[in-house]
């Protein structure tokens, strides 16, 4: 995989919270961040997945911002 080389700026506390976690994994700081950043990014996507199934799920239940409490009154006293 390509690499690139990025310049960020970061609180000197976060850094040095990183640097200590890198130390005690074994790794370095750029390993240390590669990783915070895909799991960043995957935990971004699965929260747009379980958003969109909410919406999907919303539309075919005739759920709206209007009656969302009813539903959730309702669907306690079903369960």
């Amino acid at each position: 995989m390509k690499t690139k080389v990025i310049n960020i700026s970061i609180p000197s506390q976060l850094l040095d919270a990183a640097e200590e976690l890198a130390q005690q994994e074994y790794r370095n700081r750029s390993e240390l961040f590669r990783e915070a950043l895909r799991s960043y990014i995957l935990s971004k996507k699965d929260l747009s997945a379980v958003y969109s199934y909410g919406q999907q799920q919303a539309k075919k239940e005739k759920i709206t911002t209007g009656n969302l409490n009813q539903a959730i009154e309702d669907y306690r006293k079903n369960k």
